[in-house]
This record gives C-alpha cells, sequence and structure tokens, in this order.
C-alpha cells in the first residue's frame, strides 16, 4: 500500500488534521510533538476524525435529536462503504480510512465511537459505574486502541492498558466539566454514588459544596488516579519510540487531578487545567528522567 504520507493529495487533508488538535486539544498535541513524524501526523488524522464526530454532539447547532442521530447513521454509513472501498470522498473519512489501512486498526473502534457519542445523545444520567464504563470506554478507550496500533505494539495486553488510560482520561474529563456540563442538563457522575454519598442532583444544580460533596470528590478523583497508575505498566510495551510522548500525556492529564486538589476539590470554583508552563515543566522533568533510567 502506497505511503500516504508521501502523496501530495493528502497533504492539504493532514494539516486540516493538525490544525484541529492544535485547537481542540492541546495537551495532546503538545505531547504528540515528541512522536517520530509519520505517527505524529498519523495521530492528527486519528484525532480529527474522533473530535469530528464527538462535534456532532458537543456543537449540535439548531438540529433535533433526531436530526442528530440520523447524521450519526450517515456518518456510520459512510464509514462502512469507506472501508470496504478503501477510499472515500469525504475530507476527514477519506483520510482516517487510508490512517486505519495503512495501520491495520481494526474499523469496529470507529463504530464504537459513534456509539459512544449516541449515547451521550441520549443520554444526560448514568445509573451506575459499569454505565458509566460503557460510555468512557466508547468515547475515550477506544481512541487510545486505535493510537495504540499507529504507536507500535508486539504484546496484545498492551491493549488492555490502553483502555485503562482511556477510562482515566474520562474520568478525568468529567471531573473536571462538572460545572460546564450541569449547565448543559447533564450529571454523569453515577447516581448510585451520588445517593451513597446523600448528593442530589440538587446538590450540583446549586453548587452546593461541603464536606460530604468533597469526599464524594476525592472518592471519583482517586478512582481516576487508580486507573492511571494501572495503565502505566502498558507504556513499556510500546515501541521505543512512543513512549516518552505517551508518558508525557499520561503525566500532563493526570495533572488536572492534581489541579482540582489544589481547588480543594471545589469543582465549582474554577475549571482545572494544566498551564503552559507547567505542561514545560512536566516534559523536562521526565526528560532528564527517562535520561538517568538510561
Amino acid at each position: 500500500m502506497k505511503d500516504i504520507f508521501e502523496d501530495p493529495l493528502f497533504l492539504p487533508f493532514i494539516k486540516f488534521s493538525k490544525s484541529i488538535i492544535k485547537y481542540y486539544a492541546k495537551s495532546f498535541y503538545f505531547a504528540s510533538a515528541f512522536l517520530p513524524k509519520r505517527k505524529k501526523l498519523a495521530t492528527y488524522v486519528i484525532y480529527s476524525f474522533c473530535r469530528y464526530v464527538d462535534n456532532i454532539i458537543d456543537k449540535p447547532r439548531l438540529r433535533s435529536k433526531e436530526e442528530l442521530n440520523n447524521e450519526l447513521d450517515s456518518i456510520k454509513t459512510e464509514l462502512s462503504i469507506a472501508n470496504k472501498y478503501g477510499e472515500s470522498e469525504h475530507p476527514i473519512i477519506g483520510i482516517f480510512i487510508k490512517v486505519i489501512k495503512q495501520y491495520g486498526i481494526p474499523i469496529e473502534y470507529a463504530f464504537d465511537l459513534i456509539e459512544g457519542v449516541r449515547m451521550d445523545l441520549n443520554y444526560d444520567r448514568y445509573e451506575n459505574f459499569d454505565d458509566l464504563y460503557k460510555f468512557c470506554y466508547r468515547v475515550a478507550s477506544v481512541v487510545g486502541l486505535m493510537m495504540t496500533f499507529i504507536l507500535g505494539f508486539k504484546n496484545q495486553k498492551t491493549l488492555i492498558y490502553a483502555e485503562k488510560l482511556g477510562i482515566a482520561m474520562q474520568l478525568t474529563n468529567i471531573l473536571r466539566d462538572i460545572k460546564e456540563d450541569k449547565v448543559n442538563g447533564k450529571i454523569y457522575l453515577p447516581m448510585d454514588e451520588m445517593r451513597a454519598y446523600n448528593i442530589t442532583e440538587e446538590d450540583i444544580i446549586n453548587e452546593n459544596f461541603n464536606e460530604k460533596f468533597k469526599n464524594f470528590i476525592i472518592f471519583q478523583s482517586n478512582r481516576a488516579k487508580t486507573f492511571y497508575e494501572e495503565s502505566k505498566d502498558g507504556i513499556p510495551l510500546l515501541d521505543k519510540d512512543s513512549r516518552f510522548a505517551i508518558y508525557a500525556a499520561l503525566k500532563i492529564y493526570s495533572g488536572i487531578l492534581q489541579e482540582i486538589e489544589k481547588l480543594d476539590y471545589n469543582v465549582f470554583k474554577q475549571r482545572a487545567y494544566v498551564s503552559t508552563s507547567k505542561k514545560i515543566s512536566i516534559l523536562v522533568s521526565e526528560y532528564f528522567r527517562n535520561i538517568l533510567k538510561k
């Protein structure tokens, strides 16, 4: 198969993909800079497809729920046909199909992503963590699983750790965005766990931060940290030239949990984020840590 990164026909689409990840995912863009060129470009393409699908719900325009579901169906149909023939005139699906074919990425991951976004369209509450895990797997873990084929691996166990890292990152997103999500009518925190901590939907809607809510957020944060810790065992299983970028991404994204802790777990106070200077500090410290390990 012809290397798409050598084909000038696809250069505009790759540049567009780069602009998408640079705008929407600064942390991932930051970490991906440390990947070899082809892996980096493939990462841009994978992310731009995922962002395109995700934006159908995140930026619904004036479309009804039925129309948005139909839009997801149309993407799934075009993806199926594109996978059959190895081509598409769609500006995002076309280059995406070329990349997954080149790297042997199962198309089922893309279908799972679409169904995860559909869940986000049709559900605004999750009764328990099992239900939430399914959502997190579909919208986040499958992204990491697709990425793993680009990063390179030999041991199938690597995919288990990639799934865990995706769960950790999505749980982090949920904690970071509690205030924003409740404004949009969504509560992703497991309802049965809220009841266990005697927290109501009204507590979240009215931003009632107190000791019981703080303890609840600590519990949620610790679960995300556990997934991060468990996922680390998968990084040494990746190709050597991919490890630093993924460990950097893990450290930067898990740093959001540290920023939430600095807010005394008051997720209503402000949106937690890792500053550019902090990201640079993380990268430098990890770079020298890796050198000392050699």
